[in-house]
């Protein structure tokens, strides 16, 4: 079985958010901690995964994505606070 996942990216805690969806967590996330993906992750640093959910299905994962991208931020945040209050890197669990 193949997942998906949906991803909040941020520059530093309470900072600038992106929200992504993928099949490889691993290999996108290390393509934004790189910068090797031009456009608005390279502009603004954002190179810290601070949330993140998986979909067993990609449609699911996908209409998860739109919705978060027309989320408030407030709510955006309220989603990591649940999960990761001190806006923790997420890198080193994912990349074992």
């Amino acid at each position: 079985m193949r997942f998906s996942f949906v991803y909040l990216m941020t520059n530093r805690p309470n900072g600038v958010l992106y929200c992504g969806v993928t099949t490889d967590l691993v290999r996108r996330v290390a393509e934004h901690r790189g910068g090797l993906l031009a456009g608005f992750t390279k502009r603004y640093g954002l190179k810290t995964l601070v949330w993140f959910e998986t979909h067993a299905d990609v449609t699911a994962a996908i209409a998860r994505e739109k919705a978060l991208k027309h989320a408030t931020r407030a709510e955006k945040v309220r989603l990591i606070h649940a999960t990761n209050p001190e806006w923790r890197d997420l890198w080193p669990e994912i990349s074992q």
